[in-house]
């Protein structure tokens, strides 16, 4: 697994076109939730709280996962959350179009009230 220093650093080793979603998700994330920290974790880009991970970004060739690590205890009213995992929950991001904004907020702001929980 490749290790890097710094989110950032995370960020621009990966592709172009993900390059442009990763910054509307951390522009977003920041927005939304500036207390968390970013980081690098298992060799994704990860955001943290006090206590624990709450969101994770995980690269795939044609898409990004935009994941919560505590996302089966989210209210997810649009069913945007994927995954079969027992906690673990992703939204599959191909384009910035895909970013719901108000959605993706009300997903991290949820999130970020569990981790302090």
């Amino acid at each position: 697994m490749k290790k890097f220093e710094t989110f950032a650093k995370w960020a621009a080793d990966q592709h172009a076109k993900q390059q442009n979603m990763i910054r509307a998700l951390r522009k977003l994330v920041k927005k939304t939730a500036p207390t968390l920290i970013e980081t690098v974790k298992w060799g994704n880009g990860c955001w943290v709280g006090e206590e624990w991970p709450v969101i994770f970004l995980h690269a795939k060739d044609d898409h990004l996962q935009f994941g919560f690590f505590a996302g089966s205890e989210l209210l997810d009213p649009k069913s945007l959350l994927k995954g079969s995992g027992k906690y673990i929950k992703h939204i599959k991001v191909y384009t910035v179009r895909d970013i719901n904004n108000v959605a993706f907020a009300r997903l991290i702001r949820q999130a970020v009230r569990h981790e302090k929980s």
